[in-house]
């Protein structure tokens, strides 16, 4: 399965990995920009999308080269039709790896969503897969926004490659008014239950007559099976004799799951998993993900990884991963995070032997390719890299001081236990 949540296309800046609010001095990683505009690159997209001869090799649909020259007509060229160009390619590579049982999770906000679903409609729909869910996960607890209605949710969007894809159901809590209206009562240990009929009158199926406590109904379980719930207390009996089935609050599993989510809040601010990243979202909101769309050494895939949930939720349940970012700060941090998780039960070495790492220099060649990248005149990546490959991860970026002042703000007992192993960067 493949989940990602990328930018939304929201017009905010934001700052990754370290967002430390109100300190002067506060470490600041690499902005990203969640705004977009028409340039260069977006034309390139255009331009291969829309290649006729592209289209002919298979690589592409029918369906989304007209979609994207139609939203070309319609939206014209400018900051949404590079989003959505942006989109189209990346979401066509997601579909190609893919397994035909394989599911995808797009997670947006209302900006852009509609257009979203048409390009997945033209990727997925146009090669045998089908749309199965609008997911809307409340993010927020209501609030006024002065321009109008307080934005409180977000989409995601489900979509799958072929006819059968996994799925394990899932289940969402009872709501409050659910229980005190259903499991209002309460047997001698405090127990939480409801009952329900044990007789099949009016049912389609039919059922089972024979006497059972005096009584002779037709009931709704053979008698092997009444015996059963019999033993094992599940059946409580009336004045008259009849049974009536006992459910548990505390044994039922809850409503299955429908796609409104409205049970996972946001990160809270105390949060022992909060990273300070300002996307970051909740673990619960992928293990409900993931446990429902994947089954244990399964390949979950993240384009998008960010602060990387995804991979440290994935770990956690056995699923196998992959994690894809633009910064080694991302690939960074995710370390970190897995680092600090398994560190303490002794887990960490073996999980660190399986871990590939792809796009960061291993030789002097790799490093100084980084150091010349012509798109990156002040060498801040390789710095970056720098910084965090000597340190295991620990150190803190901050833009506005240079490389030995970064070194020099490491700890101290990192230092006494490196301290003879400081290389010196040229």
């Amino acid at each position: 399965m493949c989940y990602i949540d990328p930018p939304f296309n929201s017009k905010r800046n934001y700052f990754q990995i370290y967002n430390n609010q109100g300190s002067e001095d506060r470490a600041q990683a690499q902005a990203f920009v969640d705004t977009w505009e028409w340039g260069d690159e977006a034309q390139k997209g255009l331009d291969w999308i829309t290649d006729i001869e592209r289209l002919q090799t298979g690589k592409l649909t029918e369906q989304t080269v007209d979609l994207i020259r139609g939203l070309e007509k319609v939206l014209k060229k400018g900051a949404l039709l590079a989003y959505l160009v942006h989109m189209t390619l990346r979401i066509v590579e997601i579909h190609r790896v893919l397994k035909p049982t394989g599911s995808f999770y797009l997670h947006c906000d209302p900006t852009a969503s509609h257009y979203l679903k048409l390009v997945l409609d033209a990727v997925f729909c146009g090669q045998g897969g089908d749309f199965l869910s609008e997911i809307i996960w409340k993010r927020t607890t209501s609030h006024s926004d002065a321009d109008g209605m307080g934005a409180v949710h977000d989409v995601i969007l489900l979509y799958c490659k072929g006819t059968n894809p996994i799925w394990n159901q899932q289940f969402q809590p009872y709501d409050q008014s659910y229980i005190d209206s259903h499991y209002r009562r309460k047997d001698t240990n405090g127990r939480n239950y409801r009952t329900s009929d044990t007789t099949a009158y009016g049912l389609s199926g039919g059922g089972y007559t024979y006497e059972w406590n005096g009584v002779t109904k037709l009931w709704r379980y053979p008698i092997e099976k009444m015996k059963v719930l019999h033993d094992s207390g599940k059946l409580k009996y009336t004045k008259t004799g009849t049974p009536e089935y006992l459910r548990y609050l505390d044994e039922m599993p809850g409503t299955p799951l429908g796609d409104v989510w409205n049970d996972i809040p946001p990160i809270n601010p105390r949060a022992a998993e909060r990273l300070g990243y300002p996307t970051q979202k909740p673990e619960a909101l992928l293990e409900r993900i993931i446990k429902a769309s994947s089954n244990e050494r399964d390949v979950v895939l993240d384009a998008y990884c960010g602060c990387g949930t995804t991979v440290a939720v994935a770990q956690r349940l056995g699923r196998q991963w992959i994690g894809i970012d633009i910064t080694y700060q991302s690939i960074s941090l995710i370390l970190k995070r897995l680092q600090d998780k398994y560190t303490d039960s002794g887990q960490w070495p073996a999980i660190e032997d399986n871990i590939l790492l792809d796009g960061v220099p291993r030789d002097i060649a790799s490093a100084r390719a980084l150091a010349n990248r012509k798109d990156d005149k002040t060498r801040k990546e390789f710095e970056k890299w720098a910084v965090l490959t000597f340190s295991a991860n620990q150190a803190r970026i901050n833009e506005k001081k240079a490389l030995m002042e970064a070194l020099m703000e490491l700890p101290i007992s990192f230092w006494t236990k490196t301290q003879m192993a400081r290389p010196c960067f040229r």
